[in-house]
């Protein structure tokens, strides 16, 4: 006789078998085709990295600066306070501006005689740099027609008062300044008409050469050049080379893109003492001159036009992309200091005289100064 314990056991398993065969009802049997693959002891769960952002920095740049004429055209309380109202303007990850003047000591070797009345040179004390360092700068383009008003000593006293303020220089010539700007390196070679001692803008061959160098020790390539000639007057650009009075400097169209031609990524000119227009090639920026920036004791004029300036901003990918920029407006004041246009001029007039001269590479410019490519 069966126990009733074996007889509930099978007719129990006689059910589950029933349950299985009829379609899986509970649970259907895995394909005995497929199995998962084995993940190596300990690993996490394969999860693909989210896309990143090209990295990118902002530099910012002005066009020329004096800070004073020593012995007697010097800013009130010996400078203290020069850049204070476009500090917050200037600030970027890389600023930089165009040193209009040796700071030096007399040294005895002024380019200008005695008796001179169309000669103009320049210096300030070399202390002066703190000004410099205190607005924020971080290098200053020596390459100009004033860097040697007092000869090599004064041109070598101007770097070691700016190294001694920790401030880069470039603008010498073959001199290649490489600096490391968030992780992103940036190669910045300054260029005049003065060759030597700086880097030519007239002979091309050479100035592309200079930048292509640049390109194999950095990510980026920003030109800093002193080109054009001088005057309220001279704000268009075109096509040939520019005199001022009687010395060949440069062709600012045909310099500025032979230089991107040879892998700059900015061309910031300057030179003409007033604003000009600015166009992008190659998907590059070409600002042809950034005009008055600061002539600290009254040693720039600052009549119409010859008085205003800006500050120019760009935010560029570790390869040179456009992400933005921005032309921000200002003036010198009756002591000659930058100051915030509130009254947008200096905009106006860039964005006038790049729509005359590059009717079909002009940048696109917003109300607040914002700079895009053309769509074209």
């Amino acid at each position: 006789m069966v126990s009733i314990v074996a007889l509930t056991a099978v007719l129990l398993g006689a059910v589950l078998v029933g349950l299985v065969t009829l379609g899986g009802i509970l649970r259907p049997e895995p394909d005995p085709q497929w199995q998962p693959a084995a993940a190596p002891a300990g690993a996490s769960p394969s999860v693909s990295p989210a896309p990143q952002p090209p990295q990118e920095i902002t530099m910012s740049a002005t066009g020329d600066i004096v800070l004073g004429n020593a012995p007697d055209r010097l800013p009130p309380n010996g400078g203290a306070g020069f850049f204070d109202s476009v500090t917050e303007t200037l600030a970027a990850d890389l600023v930089m501006g165009n040193l209009e003047e040796p700071l030096t000591v007399d040294t005895g070797t002024g380019k200008c005689g005695a008796d001179s009345t169309q000669c103009h040179q320049f210096r300030a004390p070399p202390e002066y740099a703190a000004h410099l360092r205190d607005a924020g700068f971080m290098l200053l383009n020596q390459a100009n027609n004033h860097g040697y008003d007092f000869g090599e000593a004064g041109y070598r006293n101007t770097q070691q008062a700016l190294e001694e303020h920790g401030l880069a220089h470039t603008g010498a010539r073959d001199q290649i300044t490489v600096l490391d700007v968030e992780g992103v390196t940036v190669a910045v070679a300054g260029f005049s008409a003065y060759s030597p001692p700086n880097n030519s803008l007239i002979d091309l061959d050479a100035a592309a050469e200079v930048v292509r160098r640049a390109g194999e020790q950095a990510d980026l390539v920003v030109v800093q050049v002193h080109m054009g000639g001088e005057g309220s007057d001279l704000t268009r650009v075109t096509p040939g080379t520019e005199l001022f009075l009687g010395e060949n400097r440069g062709d600012p169209m045909a310099f500025s893109r032979a230089m991107i031609d040879a892998g700059a990524d900015l061309i910031v000119g300057h030179g003409p003492h007033v604003l000009r227009g600015m166009e992008f090639y190659q998907g590059r920026l070409i600002a042809y001159s950034l005009g008055n920036f600061a002539g600290g004791g009254g040693t720039l004029s600052s009549n119409g036009r010859l008085g205003w300036g800006g500050v120019l901003k760009v935010s560029l990918t570790r390869d040179g992309e456009w992400i933005g920029g921005e032309f921000l407006s200002t003036y010198m004041n009756g002591n000659g200091l930058p100051t915030p246009d509130e009254e947008g001029r200096g905009l106006g007039l860039v964005r006038e005289l790049s729509e005359l001269d590059f009717p079909q590479t002009s940048p696109v410019f917003g109300d607040d100064g914002s700079i895009s490519p053309p769509s074209n």
